[in-house]
């Protein structure tokens, strides 16, 4: 998957622990829109940890399932049996943009390789079960300027876009600034030309970036 415009990601930061054979796993999930995120986030609960056995973490940015931009460590457990299979669990959640660190303080009963490879994910899988989400929208900004006749089919418009006016000027026409959806528009523009006969002008100011809700 590319650039998805809309895709779950962690309304916040979520925890849950688990208990495997005396050994607790937490494990901590986080939004992680970039990467520099994502590294504060585990460097916060390093501090936040520093006695534990081991802070184990992977992260995903991007759309749910993306490999472009991830990230794991072991941190000190045997390879392979710990940020590969988080990594793993994160990529199969159909979440983005998420970070999860697992901490590990040993019960003195050895897993096993085996055994620390369904420790991890399961942690990972049990906080994933109960974290909250919301939405990551990918929106555009776009001036629209058009004559006073068709301003109120314009605003009338605007709602089944998910479109909203941050800023209006009125002069010899009208202006809007127009914060919306970058899936609506492409409809945005081919609206507005046939409520002006092609006299009015959609113009790309950037992409407004994400939004979540």
């Amino acid at each position: 998957m590319s650039e998805a415009e809309r895709y779950p990601i962690p309304a916040g930061r979520h925890r849950a622990e688990t208990e495997v054979r005396r050994s607790r796993f937490i494990a901590t999930l986080a939004p992680a829109p970039t990467v520099e995120a994502a590294r504060e986030f585990i460097a916060e609960i390093r501090a936040e940890f520093p006695d534990a056995t081991h802070n184990c973490w992977a992260y995903v940015v991007g759309p749910p399932g993306s490999t472009a931009q991830v990230g794991m460590s072991d941190d000190g457990e045997p390879h392979g049996t710990a940020g590969r299979p988080m990594l793993h669990a994160l990529l199969h959640s159909g979440v983005g943009d998420i970070a999860a660190v697992v901490t590990r303080y040993f019960g003195g009963v050895k897993l096993g390789t085996g055994g620390l490879v369904r420790a991890y994910a399961g942690s990972v899988q049990a906080a994933l079960e109960t974290m909250p989400r919301t939405e990551r929208v990918r929106r555009a900004e776009l001036d629209v300027v058009v004559d006073y006749a068709a301003v109120g089919a314009l605003q009338r418009l605007l709602p089944a876009l998910d479109a909203t006016i941050t800023a209006e000027e009125y002069g010899a026409d009208v202006r809007y600034r127009i914060r919306l959806p970058e899936s609506g528009v492409a409809r945005l523009r081919a609206e507005v030309t046939a409520l002006t006969g092609g006299r009015g002008r959609v113009v790309a100011v950037g992409p407004a970036g994400d939004e979540n809700g």
